[in-house]
């Protein structure tokens, strides 16, 4: 009985244990099967996170790869043009704050796949003018463009040609003219950029936010650091869409590209700006299609569970108690939010590091964002380059040349573990080397295109003083021909002429690109002239310009590269100055300033900058001023690069500045900041603490629109 009742015992005693064993197995593959699936949850979410990242970089450079092409379409100014490039900014700034407030609370990956469909919406809306707006008609003599009646370009008498055929020609102008008048097409350009800005709000406050909540602790800035990455690439695709799209004429599909009178070198020329954000918007849509299947919450890591709140969070966020929560509490929690809210902007704005930061980063977005902005006008204004050249250029040597020099910028932060102190340094030989390359770009111009009667007399003299009456002269005096008109010919001279009939063509041969014009008395009278004829189409820059044009794409790759190193130590800067319980705040601001007084504004000022620099503006069907023909290229060089580096220069003061308020509050053991001070100095213990969070941001940094305007 005992030996059974022993044995009894142990069997119990065993059938005891094995349960225990099984639910002991069982939790821990429940725990290794969320982890799985929360590792594969975070890792889908960054895959489709990086796409959108690339998606709205390529269309935000896309559209600056179009800026002339938009111009010349819709005969606007640069001016208008730059208000259209600012409209995005003030799309974004319409939500941000409500997004970034409610988007925390509500379905994230869901907002961000609603922003992806207004991004590919407002996209779209930018190309329908296409579809609307009937053929693009250049200006072009009638001989020029295929047609059966012989007509001369000098009309000494009207009677030479045919009524019925200037009747045509008429009726067709009025009618254009009563359709375009009640409409300014350009409208919907803008209203699609807005939304578009609208559309990208959600996704970077709510994207980064989301994989910090739930990746890993120790692999968020890793996965943050390679959507950022991505996003690089997005611009180089940008432009190299936009190279492609401008080689195309802008009507192609509907009209008999052979019956075309204009090649890409003409100014003329408006490529297929239209297609390229048909292709945007349809990447938009794709990009937008995983979130509305990914979960409103993915389970969190164990190693975070129980973590307690991060020094790194603003104090505004106060922890709720589900248990005790009550209507009272959570009014006195909002009426201490609102009562905190001033004094932290006191506090903020009472720190001398971080208000001269901000001025200085101000200043410089003003000089990158207007230099960006206008950058492939001026390479194709003052070079003589075409559209599609010049953004193959950018895309394929200037922007990997930022991704560089920003990456580099974070390496160089690592390997010598420099501080606020060096990082302040870093920051200001940056700026002060880039700037100092980009003065060497005024040696770096082309000479003015010899235009008989804007840059040239027409017996060779230079300069010409008085543009409104010197397109007249005695060679032209017999012909009936409008100052207004814009139809370049070259001479065999060498000299280019605003239209055949200034020129004193009397005859011509061929049709469209093939046409030539005989019998042109401006032509031989010109002083070095030996014919008197001349072909459709401006005169070629000088013999020095392809040079000057390989200098100037050297020194730019490198002023791009050195002004981009400076970046991830500024950031650096901006972040260790200011108290933990302050950052969220703090750059909330400083996105907003950068938006608001850079990112609107310096697109506009810039664009009427350049508009003061226009020898001949082009005219509308209807009349009034249209886009323009011809800029002066030395004031156009020294307007755009002028007004760069004067910005440029004042932004490097306040970084000087900068650099000696720290120089004043380091301590003479460190080159780091104590945490002591009232007033939010930069709270550091050591060199080493210092750099402790520096690898995360090497691979997070992220300013308003880095990887577009750079």
């Amino acid at each position: 009985m005992e030996i059974s009742s022993k044995e009894n015992t142990h069997f119990f005693s065993n059938n005891t244990i094995l349960p225990m064993d099984r639910s002991s197995f069982k939790s821990e593959s429940s725990s290794s099967k969320e982890k799985q699936s929360c590792c594969g949850g975070i890792k889908i979410f960054l895959g489709a996170l990086s796409f959108v990242y690339f998606a709205k970089a390529l269309s935000g450079s896309y559209l600056k790869s179009t800026i002339t092409q938009i111009e010349r379409r819709f005969d606007i100014p640069s001016s208008l043009v730059g208000v259209i490039d600012g409209s995005f900014e003030i799309g974004n700034l319409l939500i941000i704050i409500l997004v970034s407030y409610f988007g925390a609370k509500l379905h994230r990956p869901r907002i961000i796949g609603a922003g992806c469909l207004i991004m590919s919406a407002g996209t779209f809306l930018i190309a329908m003018p296409q579809f609307f707006m009937g053929r693009y008609r250049y200006e072009r003599f009638p001989s020029t463009i295929n047609s059966t009646v012989s007509i001369s370009p000098c009309l000494q008498d009207k009677s030479q040609t045919p009524l019925s055929a200037l009747e045509k020609s008429q009726a067709k102008i009025n009618a254009g003219c009563e359709k375009e008048a009640g409409s300014s097409m350009w409208i919907y350009v803008l209203l699609g950029n807005l939304l578009r800005g609208i559309g990208e709000t959600p996704i970077q406050p709510l994207g980064i936010t989301y994989i910090d909540d739930y990746a890993v602790e120790e692999n968020a800035a890793l996965y943050i650091g390679c959507v950022q990455t991505v996003a690089i690439i997005g611009p180089i695709f940008g432009f190299l869409l936009g190279s492609l799209c401008a080689k195309l004429y802008v009507d192609i599909g509907f009209v008999d590209l052979d019956s075309v009178a204009i090649s890409p070198k003409d100014v003329q020329w408006v490529g297929a700006w239209w297609l390229g954000y048909l292709i945007a918007g349809v990447i938009s849509v794709l990009a937008g299609i995983p979130f509305w299947f990914l979960p409103k919450h993915l389970p969190k890591p164990e190693s975070r569970k129980d973590s307690s709140t991060s020094s790194e969070q603003s104090k505004f966020i106060v922890e709720e108690n589900k248990d005790q929560r009550t209507c009272y509490q959570q009014q006195a929690k909002l009426a201490e939010m609102a009562k905190d809210f001033l004094p932290s902007l006191k506090n903020l704005f009472g720190n001398p590091v971080y208000i001269l930061y901000l001025c200085a980063s101000i200043i410089q977005f003003n000089s990158l964002i207007g230099m960006v902005t206008y950058k492939p006008k001026y390479i194709e204004q003052q070079y003589g380059q075409t559209s599609s050249k010049t953004n193959f250029v950018i895309g394929l040597i200037n922007i990997p040349a930022v991704a560089f020099g920003i990456f580099s910028g974070g390496l160089i932060m690592k390997k010598f573990r420099i501080g606020v102190l060096g990082a302040a340094k870093l920051s200001l030989g940056s700026s002060f080397f880039g700037y100092l390359l980009l003065l060497s770009l005024f040696a770096m111009g082309c000479e003015n295109s010899e235009v008989a009667g804007l840059t040239v007399s027409y017996h060779g003299t230079k300069p010409v003083t008085d543009y409104e009456h010197a397109l007249f002269s005695e060679c032209n005096s017999g012909c009936s021909c409008s100052q207004n008109d814009w139809d370049p010919i070259c001479g065999e001279n060498g000299v280019t002429y605003v239209s055949a009939c200034l020129a004193g063509c009397r005859a011509s041969n061929g049709s469209g690109k093939n046409t030539v014009f005989f019998n042109c008395s401006c032509v031989g009278t010109f002083e070095s002239s030996q014919s008197s004829s001349a072909v459709v189409g401006p005169c070629q820059k000088g013999n020095e310009c392809p040079k000057m044009f390989l200098y100037f794409l050297v020194i730019s790759v490198i002023t791009s590269y050195t002004l981009s190193v400076g970046g991830t130590p500024g950031y650096i800067l901006l972040l260790r100055c200011i108290k933990p319980h302050l950052k969220s705040f703090a750059l909330g601001i400083y996105t907003l300033a950068i938006r608001v007084l850079a990112g609107i504004p310096a697109p506009v000022y810039f664009g009427v900058a350049i508009d003061t620099t226009c020898l001949k503006w082009g005219s509308k069907r209807c009349g009034g001023r249209g886009a323009c023909r011809l800029y002066d290229s030395s004031a156009l060089r020294y307007v755009y690069l002028g007004l760069t580096l004067v910005l440029g220069t004042v932004s490097i003061f306040f970084s000087v500045a900068v650099l000696g308020v720290l120089r004043k509050k380091s301590s003479p053991q460190d080159e780091t900041l104590s945490a002591n001070g009232e007033r939010g100095t930069c709270g550091t213990k050591s060199r080493k603490d210092n750099f402790v969070n520096s690898d995360q941001l090497i691979q997070s940094t992220y300013w308003p629109e880095k990887e577009t305007r750079l």
